[in-house]
């Protein structure tokens, strides 16, 4: 348990009972007792700055030509109703992942500092937030993910009503926070061509859902949404067109993409059509107004684990698409095109891009390694 001790300078000893501030920051995480050591020391540099004036007040409140007392008090909505303000408004045609992340934000949010006005609420409250998010274990990316969620939500309706953007929200420092969480490792190539014979052998709805993603990169939750009209044939090639909708939304704008089928996943593609017959192709995870992803996750996750090393999941499919890509030489651009992987600089912008003959090109050599 972390510790914060500070002494009291000679000159304000008879202010103090103790020669020295001592306290438990009541954490074990390093992170969190840096941010509340650093709150802490500003708290006292404050006080003791106050102090030096000899009065309990700031020295320049008699200037103001109102006193403290007749400062006008806080007069925005509450969190609860920024909430429901911020989701009726902004929420439309989002996915339940949109609602549930502002939701879980809110509630930290009510949960650490109380339902009050949203402009009654101060930077410390807000730094509260962020270092109950880092004793949880969250990753930086979480706590990051929260706290602008919470911004969005809070100077939106801000705006709304006609206030002024809190400013307690602005630039909130994240100390560097540890993580435990395993890296995902990328499937052997060995692995996933035994992984694919299976697939074959076993010829089931899971497994034409694991063989599709073996060989085209695909995220979970873009092939659960997929319907029969997305697999598609241009210029002879066949492929499968990955299209945002409203069950099932895209990551980012660059994962709307075209992706040539091979291999294994030309096979999957030709046994999920001919078992289709409601126009869904996983209809068990997907009914047209929602995709279980965390369903089809755990259950895939609990088929693989045997088969495959360590801190590989479903979507380490993912990952060793691009490695085999790489494998065979292909331009980083192509890659990212078929992954659906965002691309760096302005001039990747510009033009149609690569067309689908030069991509089943390179994606036909994944067979040749």
């Amino acid at each position: 348990m972390y510790y914060f001790v500070r002494r009291v300078p000679k000159a304000l000893l008879g202010y103090y009972s103790v020669d020295r501030i001592a306290l438990s920051l009541r954490t074990k995480s390093i992170a969190v007792a840096q941010s509340r050591a650093a709150k802490l020391s500003q708290q006292l540099d404050d006080e003791w700055s106050s102090l030096s004036w000899n009065v309990c007040e700031s020295p320049l409140s008699r200037f103001r030509k109102v006193s403290g007392a007749g400062i006008t008090a806080a007069q925005g909505p509450t969190v609860s109703e920024a909430k429901a303000l911020y989701l009726k408004q902004v929420g439309t045609g989002r996915s339940q992942t949109f609602f549930n992340s502002v939701e879980r934000a809110a509630n930290c949010l009510i949960e650490g500092c109380g339902d009050k006005p949203i402009d009654a609420i101060s930077r410390s409250d807000v730094n509260n937030i962020r270092d109950s998010l880092i004793e949880r274990g969250l990753t930086a990316a979480s706590v990051k993910r929260n706290l602008s969620t919470l911004r969005a939500l809070v100077w939106f309706a801000c705006r709304e009503v006609g206030l002024n953007p809190n400013p307690s929200f602005a630039s909130v420092y994240l100390p560097k926070i540890e993580s435990n969480r395993p890296e995902r490792m990328p499937i052997p190539l060995a692995t996933i061509r035994t992984i694919q014979e299976e697939c074959r052998e076993l010829d089931d709805e899971a497994r034409w859902l694991i063989a599709l993603l073996s060989d085209t990169g695909m995220r979970l939750s873009e092939a659960l949404g997929l319907q029969a009209s997305d697999i598609i044939t241009q210029n002879g090639i066949p492929s499968v067109s990955i299209q945002e909708s409203h069950w099932r939304p895209l990551k980012t704008k660059s994962s709307t993409r075209t992706i040539p089928l091979v291999g294994a996943a030309l096979w999957a593609s030709e046994r999920l059509l001919e078992s289709s017959d409601n126009g869904f192709l996983f209809p068990k995870y997907c009914d047209g107004q929602n995709t279980k992803s965390n369903s089809a996750s755990a259950a895939l996750n609990k088929w693989l684990k045997p088969r495959v090393p360590d801190g590989c999941v479903i979507h380490s499919f993912r990952h060793s698409f691009r490695d085999r890509l790489r494998a065979v030489e292909c331009p980083a651009e192509i890659i990212d095109r078929l992954g659906g992987w965002a691309t760096e600089g302005v001039g990747h912008q510009y033009g149609q891009g690569h067309s689908l003959i030069v991509m089943h090109g390179w994606i036909k050599k994944l067979g040749q390694i």
